[in-house]
């Protein structure tokens, strides 16, 4: 007869992708992102998309402001991303920036590639007017991913 005993680790996640907005809620939805993939001892990815739409809008997207937006996103995250590397409980951590349009970029060029088990995303963060136009972002990836989702608020 074989063992079925299930292991608390076998219950966890290994591949943990934290989606970032920017906002002052994304501490929270980090710290809570460390926390678990500390906790399953898994691998913790860290997105955020530089939103293009409303540059495209306007009809013109400054590509030379992209490195500046993205360097500030890095810094208002650097402590926690040192904090959870010296965590022996995460095996790697990585920060992914990228621009484009919000949902496509998601899907496309980080949840189709990391092929998370485990997707961490805020409840609010667009805008009200942001959110008329595009709608949620934790709807889009709690529809379109194939894993488990957790929305903080």
């Amino acid at each position: 007869m074989a063992d079925t005993t299930v292991s608390y680790q076998d219950l966890g996640y290994d591949r943990i992708f934290v989606s970032l907005d920017g906002s002052d809620e994304q501490d929270k939805v980090l710290d809570r992102a460390i926390v678990m993939a500390a906790n399953d001892e898994a691998e913790l990815y860290i997105g955020h998309v530089i939103d293009s739409t409303a540059l495209e809008a306007a009809g013109t997207f400054p590509v030379d402001i992209v490195p500046t937006l993205e360097q500030t996103f890095r810094d208002s995250i650097a402590e926690k991303v040192k904090a959870a590397e010296a965590m022996p409980g995460i095996k790697k951590v990585e920060v992914i920036v990228r621009s484009g349009r919000i949902r496509e970029t998601l899907k496309d060029e980080m949840l189709d590639v990391i092929k998370p088990d485990l997707v961490i995303c805020g409840a609010r963060g667009l805008s009200s007017i942001k959110y008329a136009i595009l709608g949620s972002i934790s709807t889009f990836l709690t529809r379109n991913t194939d894993c488990d989702t957790l929305i903080i608020k």
